[in-house]
């Protein structure tokens, strides 16, 4: 393992022939905003660097985004560290828009990384279609 600065000068680690990069919540925490307001769409080089990071898990369990109806409904599951386990589908909340239900996964992801709970509810911008 060696380490490398970037031009952001954050420190990144270097683990066989993959970079990990960890999220500094004070430092990334200007991306929560850009991805509440737009997750899905276009995204800054910051955000995708915090997604990439918050789509993987140490332990093996992913926390993905399940449709249940086509363009209609999205649940949460966890996926096993296991592939050939069986994916726990968490059906207490049902979305009816993808972004919502985007910005509930990667409220959930950011607290497993961070340890902090993210309390701002996905609003979207009435009239804003610029993402």
């Amino acid at each position: 393992m060696f380490c490398i600065y970037t031009s952001c000068k954050q420190l990144q680690h270097w683990h066989g022939d993959h970079m990990v990069y960890k999220i500094d919540p004070d430092k990334d925490r200007q991306y929560i905003e850009e991805f509440r307001l737009c997750p899905v769409g276009h995204h800054s080089p910051g955000l995708m660097r915090v997604l990439n990071t918050l789509r993987h898990d140490k332990s093996g369990h992913q926390i993905i985004l399940v449709t249940r109806v086509a363009f209609k409904e999205w649940i949460i599951g966890v996926m096993p560290p296991s592939r050939d386990d069986t994916i726990v589908y968490l059906t207490d909340q049902v979305f009816h828009s993808r972004e919502e239900a985007e910005w509930e996964v990667f409220c959930q992801r950011w607290e497993k990384h961070t340890g902090e709970k993210l309390n701002s509810p996905y609003k979207p911008e009435t009239g804003d279609t610029s993402c």
